[in-house]
């Protein structure tokens, strides 16, 4: 089992997605923290035209073991057809975060 930590980067539409899936993940324990930061402005191209969002942004701490889970319930729970969804690996960290990280997203 991978026990490489990862931040997961994930835009919602509003506050109220953002808590859903941030509940969700941490009970599932598919996360083993996310901070819901404050909304923010997106330009991005979608279906051939320019769009402008305000949106709040996830930040979402999980192991690469999770992460398929941790997708999978992302996009049933997001109301977006391709709901950013951007891991990036933790190449270095205080070892006793990572440490937690992994404990806390461990099969219960």
């Amino acid at each position: 089992m991978s026990t490489e930590c990862l931040l997961v980067l994930c835009n919602t539409p509003d506050t109220a997605c953002a808590e859903q899936i941030a509940q969700a993940l941490v009970e599932r324990r598919l996360a083993a923290c996310v901070n819901i930061l404050a909304p923010c402005r997106s330009v991005y191209r979608w279906q051939g035209a320019v769009e402008h969002a305000t949106e709040v942004p996830l930040l979402i701490k999980t192991t690469a073991a999770r992460y398929a889970a941790l997708e999978t319930a992302i996009r049933a729970l997001h109301p977006y057809e391709v709901p950013e969804i951007i891991a990036l690996p933790l190449s270095t960290g205080l070892p006793a975060y990572l440490g937690w990280i992994t404990q806390e997203t461990a099969d219960a």
